[in-house]
């Protein structure tokens, strides 16, 4: 079951409203490629919980002197390091239950 959290439900003005950005501000943290709304049939802008958190931590980074690509940057840093952690537990895992690929 999907967590309501991820589910893409909340229009920009509530999304506006509930962060204190603008739709303006919105956008163009969609247009740098930060958070990645959906499209309803009629092209409306869907957003989640999760992105609503997301947009606040972004307003939070950028008031703090952050350039969206820099905060874009660090998280693909912590993608990679995430998916590094990730291969290396698997590999301890597998070394210690004698599991072989």
């Amino acid at each position: 079951m999907s967590s309501y959290k991820n589910k893409k439900v909340i229009t920009i003005g509530i999304v506006s409203e509930l962060t204190g950005l603008s739709e303006r501000q919105i956008r163009y943290y969609e247009e740098r490629k930060l958070i990645f709304p959906e499209r309803s049939k009629g092209g409306t802008r869907k957003f989640s919980f999760s992105d609503v958190e997301r947009l606040v931590d972004i307003a939070n980074k950028m008031e703090d002197g952050m350039q969206t690509f820099e905060i874009r940057k660090a998280e693909q840093r912590q993608l990679r390091e995430n998916e590094l952690r990730d291969r290396m537990l698997r590999g301890q895992i597998n070394a210690a239950f004698n599991i072989r690929k």
